[in-house]
């Protein structure tokens, strides 16, 4: 059986990732895949309690940084791992990028740590496609005024924001091959035009 493959969505807190996220999983289907479509942190029952907590606890930036990627660990042996070996598309909403962008760039966990962790909780598992939603902090903050009740991350202030966004731009500078960004402040329409372009041009490529 053809091994199956990994898209992810990145981005800062307010860039608009996670809307195209279902409407994604529903072009894939209609080319014919089977899509498991998942989020990080969580993913798992084990990934959903931990997420809670992080998401909402002070902690410090290191235990953060060991969190997240225990539950990743758990997140790819039950859910991405499994789907990938039965030829599902895995569509999932953040992954390790994420850490190396909030833990270590905005929380300042050193990148030699977050990489030990990376090559001890998924050695063999590596997105094929990330798509970067890329919007500047002050307009990406200004979405999410009003919308809900705030996590810790998304009520952090501009500096923050724009700290997780240029730690996303140094991962697109190390491996652009894997990247493509998306520009956040496009609308739904432009955006979903590109993306309907860019899953044309990566479902053609096997």
């Amino acid at each position: 059986m053809t091994r199956g493959r990994m898209i992810t969505l990145e981005g800062v807190d307010g860039a608009g990732k996670s809307t195209h996220l279902e409407w994604l999983a529903e072009q894939l289907q209609a080319l014919g895949h089977t899509v498991v479509v998942t989020r990080e942190p969580g993913g798992t029952a084990l990934g959903e309690a931990l997420r809670e907590l992080l998401l909402n606890q002070a902690m410090h930036a290191e235990t953060e940084a060991l969190l997240m990627f225990a539950a990743r660990r758990e997140h790819v042996a039950q859910v991405i791992e499994p789907a990938l070996l039965r030829g599902a598309w895995v569509l999932c909403d953040r992954f390790s990028d994420a850490s190396f962008a909030y833990q270590g760039a905005a929380r300042g966990v050193e990148a030699g740590k977050l990489d030990i962790l990376e090559h001890w909780v998924h050695p063999h598992i590596r997105p094929d496609l990330t798509l970067l939603f890329d919007l500047g902090a002050a307009k990406a903050k200004a979405r999410l005024e009003g919308v809900r009740e705030l996590d810790k991350f998304e009520r952090q202030d501009t500096a923050f924001f724009e700290a997780v966004r240029q730690g996303y731009r140094a991962r697109v500078n190390a491996d652009p091959g894997r990247f493509l960004v998306i520009d956040g402040s496009l609308s739904i329409d432009q955006i979903r035009a590109q993306l309907t372009l860019i899953i044309a041009a990566f479902n053609s490529d096997r």
